[in-house]
């Protein structure tokens, strides 16, 4: 909907579907074309012709609206990493991390995770946009609780993690796609524990 001077008009759309599915359609573009950095709520409302309150309502924030219109996830990796480290317990980190892992993606049949990563495979700006959201809302979390080289540490865990999905669900290489979770816990959960908090050198 426009004005009489063809701006479009803000605020609340006439159908909360309407105004929602619009946001998320402006949010694959902004975060396209500016990367998460770059990309404001504001200018994501702007381009979705409705006030910036509108983003909070329906998703509660810039990352919850990444996670959903970029990587078309059922969670925010943000909290789900907040809620393993919340117990303070940094000994068990590494299985606890591969078995919520395992378990989220397993839940889904893998694929999410499979769409995630084709579509960062063919487009390189998404994939910029998903290193950006990463590094702010997933490894700036793990690279806490290291004792050195916390950025390397927090690749080494995503290159880990990243690569047991690509075979166990995109890949689907045997015995590890039939594998079972706590089998994969003890044999993956070790070496994400050392990449954690052990020596690296």
């Amino acid at each position: 909907m426009t004005t009489e001077n063809g701006e479009r008009r803000r605020g609340r759309r006439p159908g909360g579907t309407d105004t929602r599915t619009a946001l998320l359609d402006a949010a694959r573009e902004v975060f396209t074309e500016q990367g998460y950095d770059g990309a404001t709520v504001r200018s994501i409302a702007r381009r979705a012709g409705v006030d910036a309150a509108m983003v909070n309502h329906w998703f509660g924030g810039k990352e919850s609206l990444f996670t959903e219109a970029v990587l078309h996830l059922p969670f925010n990796p943000r909290d789900r990493i907040a809620a393993l480290l919340a117990d303070g317990d940094t000994t068990s980190l590494g299985e606890r991390l591969v078995r919520t892992f395992l378990t989220i993606w397993d839940a889904h049949d893998g694929g999410i995770f499979t769409a995630m990563i084709r579509s960062v495979a063919a487009h390189e700006r998404v994939a910029a946009a998903l290193q950006e959201f990463f590094h702010h809302n997933v490894f700036g979390q793990l690279a806490g609780v290291a004792r050195d080289s916390p950025d390397l540490r927090a690749n080494l865990v995503a290159a880990q993690m990243i690569g047991l999905g690509m075979l166990r669900y995109v890949a689907h290489f045997e015995p590890l796609t039939d594998a079972g979770v706590e089998v994969l816990v003890k044999a993956v959960g070790p070496t994400v524990q050392r990449y954690l908090t052990g020596a690296i050198g």
